[in-house]
């Protein structure tokens, strides 16, 4: 093949072994040498992990026949993400867990720039990648943390209703017949649902105001016992402390007693953003949750006990009382942020705020899939391509996070020393508008 691993021989071992047992749960054969090449490719030092660039550095000497592998394999061959990613978790999650216990399952969702319209899932919406609407397609993930270190453990993209109920690109793109349109919360829970029945370590669900002003996502995760501290927006109603909507009106000589919840016109729930503005300064503290690079993070919070108020009209017990943890900077005319938490009673404030806030660990690992693994380079347009290809992407990163849990847990990922020949000097990668980079 013409690559040469210089890294250290007992980490070279560790990698060989690791990848032998992805390339078995792979299935076939004819697959596990093409992907023990692919996971090669894309930690590789090199700017660019498409395909074609990643044949070139695998094997400069027989470009086409290592792309036409790589590609079959990525974009044709019916292995499963599922079972490919469990063996990843196999491996990754018990050096992590060396470190420390899981305490959280975080969902995100990711966004990738895309021009033109034809590759699967791609649309006009939110991209976070930019921080605007943008032509677009985004994925949704659920990883497992512990609190030095993260995996992502599912990933889906997420179909737009346009393209759920448009048959002809569907066919296209080769998107299965049994996805249908699902919200991004309805996504995660069903990731969440799939990682519950695996017996995964439970840890606290984390995600951000997308998902937690979402009634259903939440009492999903309550229905499956697990405990959350999510995001929600300003507007989310509840009841403030010690108030709870009305009982039912008093029964009748004749039919049903009634059953439902009331409110009146002096009797209604708050927005969360009221009824933060109505607290008391004294109420909120200056708090300091983690060390940060150079400057400690800090801000003032506020933890209180309230009831969601939503539709409760409709309910005939009022919503469990939780958490509202508000964050409100000092100088700033109003809050910033908001939460709400099934966490205990007892839990203290600093304990909620270390929680809501480590959510942003995953921050990282995006960071490293995308800038060192290539997670957004999948040039292709079917739904199978684009999902192998980001599963090959978690596998590679899942073998980094490994490493790093050996040594020291905070360390970037990187790559691990291989060096690849340089390409032919005529090599030129298909559609590339100038002279390419060497890689």
């Amino acid at each position: 093949m013409g690559t040469r691993l210089s890294a250290p021989g007992p980490q070279e071992k560790r990698f060989a072994a690791y990848i032998e047992g992805l390339a078995t749960a792979a299935g076939h054969q004819d697959r596990q040498a093409p992907l023990k090449n692919y996971c090669k490719g894309l930690l590789l030092p090199g700017e660019r992990k498409s395909i074609e660039p990643m044949a070139a550095r695998l094997d400069p000497e027989n470009i086409q026949p290592m792309r036409q592998s790589l590609h079959h394999l990525v974009a044709k061959a019916p292995w499963s993400d599922e079972v490919l990613l469990e063996q990843v978790r196999n491996y990754v999650l018990p050096a992590m867990q060396k470190q420390g216990p899981v305490v959280a399952w975080i969902v995100d969702d990711t966004g990738f720039p895309k021009k033109g319209k034809y590759s699967v899932g791609v649309t006009r919406q939110y991209c976070g990648q930019v921080g605007k609407q943008e032509n677009c397609r985004v994925a949704v993930s659920l990883s497992v943390s512990t609190w030095s270190s993260s995996l992502p453990i599912a990933y889906r993209l997420y179909l737009p209703k346009e393209w759920a109920e448009d048959a002809e690109r569907r066919e296209k793109t080769e998107v299965p017949e049994e996805v249908e349109f699902q919200t991004k919360p309805a996504i995660a829970l069903d990731q969440i649902r799939a990682a519950v029945a695996a017996n995964l370590d439970r840890g606290v669900v984390l995600a951000d105001a997308a998902y937690g002003i979402n009634t259903e996502f939440r009492e999903g995760l309550t229905q499956l016992d697990l405990q959350y501290v999510v995001g929600v927006q300003s507007s989310m109603t509840v009841w403030e402390p010690g108030k709870q909507p009305l009982p039912a009106k008093p029964r009748r000589r004749m039919g049903r007693p009634p059953r439902l919840l009331q409110r009146s016109t002096d009797h209604q729930p708050l927005s969360v953003k009221q009824l933060a503005m109505s607290l008391p300064s004294t109420t909120f503290r200056e708090i300091t949750w983690r060390a940060g690079t150079d400057r400690k993070l800090r801000s003032r919070f506020a933890a209180v006990r309230v009831r969601a108020a939503h539709r409760d009209y409709e309910k005939a017990e009022p919503h469990p009382e939780e958490w509202l943890l508000i964050e409100w900077p000092r100088g700033e005319k109003e809050p910033a942020k908001y939460w709400v938490s099934t966490l205990p009673p007892t839990t203290k404030l600093k304990a909620l705020i270390k929680m809501a806030k480590h959510r942003w660990i995953i921050e990282r690992d995006y960071e490293e899939l995308k800038q060192e693994l290539g997670l957004g380079h999948f040039e292709g347009r079917n739904w199978r391509g684009f999902h192998h290809h980001a599963t090959l992407c978690i596998a590679a990163y899942g073998f980094l996070v490994a490493e790093r849990n050996r040594f020291s847990p905070s360390a970037r990922a990187g790559h691990l020393g291989f060096v690849a020949p340089r390409p032919v000097p005529d090599f030129h990668p298909r559609g590339s508008p100038r002279t390419p980079r060497a890689p």
